[in-house]
């Protein structure tokens, strides 16, 4: 893979850059064990990835406030509180396109936290059987040491920023590879932690699939950002707009926009009931 270097591979400079970010506890005129090679884009991906994985091995949950628009919402901006579970998130509805419910809508929301809780197995297969809004970006992190090369990089106030470009020499498996392979975008890593803040991806032109049976239109393209909430990394939103069209006129494609805000930390093993009660408790006005 041919990775581009920018100006910071360039110049002698770069050890006092590499100590100041990797070892900020250490002054300038102590000295410290670094490389006398300096990182790669790719070994930066690829730190940053591990980082994630093992942040994904050990699932924190948290409570927090949610504005949706996507498939599930009908289109229409839902907000709600959420609590995250083992089992799935418990999601209590609180306004929609910025209205809040009624004396029969909220009723009607505490009917279905109820059945939840006489029911958690069936809550815990729908849960299962819905997917993630933040699968895009996770797919496209793993995609990134493989199918992407790398060009104007920079280091900033300790952050890594990188552009990313298709690889020509990857060869993608499966439609969603076939599109997000082919988009042009940036990256962008905190480079203390080692963790992904934001990650952007564009279609610059048509993708043709199936011998043109499906075509995914240029300019589709998804964005996530995430950030160090207390000591814990969260994605705070999550864009995603793929349009295209099939044959016979049938639009295909995804748009969904989640924004998360208000973020608790939760002990971990909490059930379903207890999540329900901590839900009711925030509309109660009981936190």
């Amino acid at each position: 893979m041919t990775e581009g270097r920018s100006g910071i591979w360039e110049h002698g400079g770069w050890r006092v850059l590499l100590v100041v970010v990797l070892f900020p506890g250490i002054g300038l005129g102590q000295t410290a064990m670094v490389s006398a090679v300096p990182p790669t884009p790719l070994q930066v991906v690829n730190a940053m990835i591990a980082h994630e994985d093992d942040n994904s091995a050990h699932k924190d949950t948290y409570e927090f406030l949610s504005k949706e628009r996507s498939v599930r919402t009908g289109g229409q901006v839902w907000t709600e509180r959420v609590v995250e579970t083992a089992f799935g998130r418990v999601r209590f509805l609180l306004a929609v396109d910025g209205k809040p419910l009624n004396a029969e809508q909220e009723g009607a929301e505490r009917g279905r936290l109820a059945g939840i809780v006489a029911d958690p197995e069936a809550f815990l297969a729908k849960e299962r059987a819905q997917k993630d809004d933040e699968a895009q970006a996770r797919k496209m992190l793993d995609l990134l040491p493989k199918a992407f090369v790398f060009d104007n990089v920079r280091l900033n106030e300790g952050v890594w920023t990188m552009d990313i470009h298709p690889n020509p020499k990857y060869s993608p498996h499966g439609i969603e590879e076939r599109v997000m392979g082919a988009m042009s975008g940036t990256v962008v890593i905190d480079a203390a932690q080692e963790r992904l803040m934001h990650v952007e991806g564009r279609l610059p032109q048509d993708v043709s699939i199936g011998f043109g049976l499906v075509t995914v239109k240029a300019g589709s393209h998804f964005s996530s950002d995430r950030a160090d909430e207390d000591g814990h990394w969260r994605t705070l939103h999550v864009l995603t707009a793929i349009n295209g069209k099939a044959v016979l006129f049938k639009s295909v494609g995804k748009d969904t926009e989640v924004t998360r805000s208000e973020f608790h930390y939760l002990q971990p093993g909490m059930t379903v009931a207890q999540a329900v009660a901590l839900a009711e408790s925030y509309v109660d006005g009981g936190n």
